[in-house]
């Protein structure tokens, strides 16, 4: 092309720009996706944070061919530790297909498995009140055997298996079912010490023993720890990476109708067909959400 031409396509592409929608003005794009709520925690009516429900929104931010960056807004205090790995890993996938860069921002609580999420990006920022770390496993249940026996209730458990009813709530507790909940408790704690290693590298700094005690920081002492890497929010980071006119467009999750984001997977037996659900499932699974929140004063 002539140098001539391409003073005219430059002189008409200026002309055209304030007309132009901001994304066709050839303006820094970085999509952001926003990973908040206990993770795996899902009914029907409510939907968790699951690979399901989030897949497609990450998917259209990485293949976005304009994009500088992908930032993620976490706000989470964890959850199911096999969902937070699926996410990381998509991330990470995605991340190297489309050769983008990955920075995450912790909100309130980038904690557990929002915190093995977090590791999912190259760089983690954070306010200075922000709760960061808590690289550890938790397992909780409730026993009835004394309440049984004041109701005068007998149970009945018929099981092919010697182990089949490990842990079960309305028998007392068996010692060696508990070492064993705590050896696969120990594997994925591992697991977590192992992804954190691999993710932050030499910018880890203190013991070990320190870094992954399950204890939880706030952002100053997260980022002397080498858990995140700098105090900011969104918009002020991407800023002043990537200009004043920097386009950071909120790709949300799929939305069915009434507004509720679309499950994928999740509200559905094996067989396809939408789950039932009761009032009573809905109950307990808020408890449980509140109770995750509460571990952080949140």
């Amino acid at each position: 092309m002539s140098e001539h031409l391409q003073q005219l396509f430059a002189s008409a592409r200026d002309a055209l720009r304030p007309i132009l929608p901001k994304r066709l003005r050839g303006l820094p794009v970085v999509p952001v996706v926003r990973l908040a709520g206990v993770i795996g925690f899902s009914t029907p009516l409510k939907p968790g944070l699951t690979l399901a429900t989030i897949a497609r929104a990450l998917e259209r931010a990485f293949s976005m061919r304009t994009a500088r960056a992908v930032a993620l807004l976490i706000n989470s205090p964890g959850g199911s530790p096999v969902q937070s790995h699926l996410i990381y890993r998509r991330i990470r996938q995605l991340a190297a297909e489309n050769t983008r860069p990955v920075i995450a921002f912790a909100e309130d609580v980038a904690a557990s498995g929002g915190y093995m999420i977090a590791c999912a990006a190259d760089e983690i920022f954070c306010d200075p009140s922000s709760i960061v770390g808590s690289i550890g496993v938790v397992g909780g249940s409730f026993g009835f055997p004394k309440l049984m026996d004041r109701l005068g209730v007998e149970r009945r458990l018929y099981v092919s298996g010697e182990h089949k009813a490990m842990l079960d709530p309305f028998l007392p507790e068996n010692p060696e079912d508990v070492e064993r909940l705590k050896a696969l408790q120990r594997d994925i704690h591992q697991g977590f010490i192992e992804l954190v290693k691999r993710s932050r590298g030499a910018r880890l700094k203190g013991p070990e023993k320190t870094l992954f005690s399950g204890e939880y920081w706030t952002g100053g002492r997260a980022i002397e720890l080498g858990l995140a890497d700098g105090i900011g929010d969104l918009r002020a980071t991407l800023r002043e990476r990537f200009g004043d006119d920097v386009i950071t467009p909120l790709i949300a999750p799929a939305r069915g109708w009434f507004g509720r984001v679309q499950p994928g997977v999740i509200g559905s037996d094996v067989s396809g067909l939408p789950r039932a659900t009761g009032l009573g499932e809905e109950i307990i699974s808020a408890i449980e959400a509140r109770a995750l929140w509460a571990r952080y004063g949140l």
